[in-house]
């Protein structure tokens, strides 16, 4: 494995402990979440990180197998491109259900 893929994987694993990390101090509650703009776009960011890190990784090395990868990399898309259309909900169910 090359440099370039460690830090990709690198990027993506740093990208959810961060996500982790903010719910050391603070229950991780829904509603909390909605309520607090900066944790909504710093989450926001960090699951674009790992779409565009993802992205990198298999454009690099198609061969690579990374589970649900095309849905990964259309939640960026998502995030980045169509921002309007990224619901509180979908966000806190990929930090609920896919990030772990």
């Amino acid at each position: 494995m090359d440099r370039h893929h460690k830090a990709h994987l690198y990027d993506i694993n740093t990208a959810i402990d961060e996500v982790y990390s903010f719910f050391e101090q603070v229950p991780k509650r829904f509603e909390d979440y909605q309520k607090n703009l900066m944790l909504r776009r710093a989450i926001e960011r960090n699951i674009s990180i790992i779409g565009e890190a993802t992205n990198k990784l298999l454009k690099k090395n198609p061969e690579i197998s990374i589970s649900h990868s095309k849905a990964i990399i259309a939640t960026r898309n998502r995030v980045i491109h169509d921002y309007a259309a990224v619901t509180d909900d979908d966000m806190w169910k990929i930090v609920i259900n896919d990030l772990p």
